[in-house]
C-alpha cells in the first residue's frame, strides 16, 4: 500500500525526520504548496493519505479511488472534511488522541491571560507608539467554567485549580477521571467569569454554544476556545463581543481556516487571535507523527 503525508510543512519536517525510522513503512512527504483543487493530483495515487488540517473535500476525494484510509493529524477532522460522507465511499478516517493535551491546555490558558489583561492590544498600540495602560482582570479567585473535560480539559482544570481559579465543568458523560465539580450548561454560563470551550466537534456538538446559550453568559465573561470554532455561533459571538456581553476572547480556532484577514475578529481589539497552533509544541508534535506513522504501519501490516 502506498503512503503519503501530503501537507508537511517546513515545521513539520525536521520532527518528522526525528520520528520516522529505519523500519517504517515507506511514507511519501510532499511539502509542495498546492491549491485545493489540486487535491487529486496529490494524493490520487495513494492507499493511505496523512492529513496536517488540509480541507478533503469529499467531490476531490471522490476523484482518489485507490485512496481507503485517511490519518489526520488530530481529533477534529470534521472540519475539514464531510467523515460521513468520505467513510460511506469506505474511506476510514482516523483520529489521534491525547497527543497534545497539556500542549493545547497551556494554550488556553496563555489566552485566557492574554485575554484578561489586553496583551495583545497593549502590545499593538505600544508599536504604534500609543501608550495607554489599559486595565484588566484579576484571575485569582474567579470561576472558570470548562466545556468539555476530556484529557484537555481535565489539564485546564489542573492549571487554572493552580492559579487559585475556582473550577466548574460541563461533560456530556460522567466518568472517573473527572475531578472537577460538575454543574448543568445553564449553571456554568451563568456563574463563571471565564469559558474554557474543550469540546469535542462532531454532529451533537456542532454550533454547541448557539445565540441563546451566547446570551446566558455572565456579563463580561472572557471566553476561550481552543476546541474548534464549529462549536460556536459565530455571528452570535462576534456580535456579543462588539456589544461587550463578552469582555474579551482568546481563540486559537475558526470558521474558516486561515482567518481572512478582514474578518470581523481581525479588526476587533479585544479579541486575541493564534494561527490553530495549540498544539505546536515539539513534545506534541513528536508524538502526533509518531502516532500516525504507527497508525500507517498497522494498516500496512
Amino acid at each position: 500500500m502506498k503512503s503519503i503525508f501530503f501537507d508537511c510543512n517546513d515545521q513539520l519536517e525536521p520532527v518528522w525526520k526525528r520520528v520516522y525510522r529505519n523500519d517504517d513503512p515507506p511514507i511519501d512527504v510532499n511539502k509542495k504548496p498546492f491549491g485545493k483543487e489540486d487535491l487529486p493530483k496529490v494524493i490520487g495515487g495513494y492507499d493511505i493519505a496523512i492529513d496536517d488540517h488540509s480541507y478533503m473535500p469529499t467531490e476531490l476525494v471522490a476523484q482518489c479511488p485507490q485512496l481507503k484510509h485517511i490519518v489526520f493529524l488530530g481529533t477534529g477532522p470534521r472540519s475539514y472534511m464531510d467523515v460521513d460522507a468520505i467513510e460511506a465511499r469506505g474511506i476510514k478516517v482516523h483520529i489521534i488522541k491525547g497527543y497534545g493535551d497539556t500542549a493545547v491546555a497551556e494554550q488556553s490558558i496563555a489566552l485566557l491571560w492574554a485575554a484578561a489583561r489586553s496583551l495583545a492590544r497593549m502590545d499593538r498600540e505600544v508599536r504604534r507608539g500609543v501608550w495607554t495602560p489599559h486595565e484588566g482582570v484579576q484571575l485569582t479567585g474567579k470561576t472558570i467554567g470548562i466545556i468539555g473535560l476530556g484529557g484537555i480539559g481535565r489539564e485546564v482544570a489542573r492549571i487554572a485549580k493552580g492559579q487559585g481559579m475556582k473550577v466548574i465543568g460541563w461533560n456530556r458523560t460522567k466518568h472517573k477521571e473527572i475531578d472537577v465539580p460538575l454543574v448543568d450548561i445553564d449553571t456554568l454560563l451563568a456563574q463563571s467569569d471565564v469559558v474554557s470551550m474543550n469540546l469535542t466537534l462532531n454532529d451533537e456538538t456542532r454550533n454547541f454554544l448557539n445565540a441563546e446559550r451566547i446570551g446566558q453568559m455572565k456579563k463580561g465573561v472572557i471566553f476561550v476556545n481552543t476546541a474548534r470554532g464549529a462549536l460556536t455561533d459565530e455571528q452570535a459571538l462576534i456580535g456579543a463581543l462588539k456589544s461587550g456581553h463578552i469582555r474579551s476572547a482568546g481563540l486559537d480556532v475558526f470558521h474558516t481556516e486561515p482567518l481572512p484577514k478582514d474578518h470581523p475578529f481581525a479588526q476587533m481589539e479585544n479579541v486575541t487571535i493564534a494561527a490553530h497552533a495549540a498544539f505546536r509544541t515539539p513534545e506534541a508534535s513528536e508524538t502526533l507523527l509518531r502516532r500516525a506513522i504507527d497508525i500507517t504501519k498497522r494498516i500496512v501490516g
